[in-house]
């Protein structure tokens, strides 16, 4: 469940600093916009690491080793990001089907064309999950009714409602590709429009998102998917809060734990970097970040999951019975 009175209070704090100093301002946003299009990317599959996208947004050069869809989805991202800051006049209840759309059309641009901006004509399934997705004729007429309750839920706190809408988008489904990112988008989008700042969920945080928004699909509770947003705009607020109290000018790290190699994490876990590996590989671990070296890097929570899976195999318990009693704890 969201809470969110801590949200609005540090909401309040931050409409206190306003107007905001340009130069910090510039800044936050230059960062938001290199991290909200690695992490939503990363989401999704796309290889170009925090560094990387920086060079593309920011510099305009191709990454060695790369695809061109790889660097499209960075510069089409940032692109609609772009745009989402020059809708932020008119309240959340006034977006229509047209801006979902737009939104779409930029993320699939110069990528697939044939579908960028047009609902889905075909069944689809979530890789790996057992939802079972709306018929695609169906598509218009839920959408028409996402619409018509977007525009209805003008009392709603701008968070709940930015977590819902993202929700009921991603559970629509109405796009053959692109679904995560625009609804990630509109979501931000409301945030925005709401005085809050863009929530980013983390590439690290992407089982715990996948497996959240499953169980609440599968009727489930949402309660795991919505302290997930919420702790992902907590996270945004802190960070704007911080750098426009300091009134800093350098870039803002959004990770305060450093990351750690595979041999640390062996290491400080009492594993042998084999186990470590493999259980990577079956995805009981995750790698928030591959460096330009080559070298995959774990977040310091990926020690306590190691514990856990420890802990578990004590029980006996199968790489799969494992998998599962992980993303149940998640």
């Amino acid at each position: 469940m969201l809470n969110l009175d801590p949200l609005t209070a540090k909401k309040d704090r931050l409409d206190q600093l306003r107007p905001f100093p340009f130069e910090a301002l510039r800044s936050l946003e230059a960062w938001f916009r290199v991290e909200l299009t690695y992490t939503s990317n990363a989401l999704e599959g796309n290889t170009l690491n925090r560094r990387e996208t920086a060079l593309v947004l920011e510099k305009g050069l191709t990454v060695g080793g790369k695809s061109l869809v790889e660097h499209l989805e960075a510069k089409n991202h940032a692109a609609a990001l772009d745009w989402l800051h020059s809708q932020l006049k008119p309240q959340p209840h006034q977006i229509g089907i047209q801006d979902v759309l737009k939104i779409h059309e930029m993320i699939l641009k110069g990528i697939e064309d044939q579908h960028a901006g047009r609902f889905r004509s075909v069944p689809v399934r979530i890789s790996g999950s057992t939802v079972v997705l709306p018929n695609p004729q169906k598509v218009p007429e839920l959408m028409n009714g996402f619409i018509s309750w977007l525009k209805g839920s003008k009392k709603l706190h701008p968070v709940e409602l930015a977590s819902e809408a993202h929700y009921r988008l991603v559970s629509i489904h109405p796009f053959v590709d692109g679904n995560g990112r625009t609804a990630r988008l509109l979501m931000n989008l409301i945030l925005m429009r709401g005085g809050y700042p863009p929530a980013i969920i983390r590439k690290r945080d992407r089982l715990a998102y996948l497996v959240a928004l499953e169980k609440a699909q599968l009727g489930g509770s949402k309660d795991d998917y919505e302290r997930l947003i919420g702790k992902s705009v907590n996270r945004s607020l802190d960070i704007y809060l911080q750098t426009l109290a300091d009134d800093r000018k350098a870039q803002v790290e959004l990770d305060q734990e450093p990351l750690m190699k595979i041999g640390e994490l062996a290491k400080k876990a009492g594993e042998t970097l084999p186990t470590i590996r493999h259980w990577t590989k079956e995805a009981l671990l995750e790698v928030a970040e591959v460096t330009t070296a080559g070298y995959q890097m774990y977040a310091p929570e990926m020690l306590e999951r190691v514990k856990t899976i420890q802990k578990l195999k004590e029980k006996r318990l199968t790489l799969k019975e494992i998998k599962r009693a992980l993303h149940e704890q998640e």
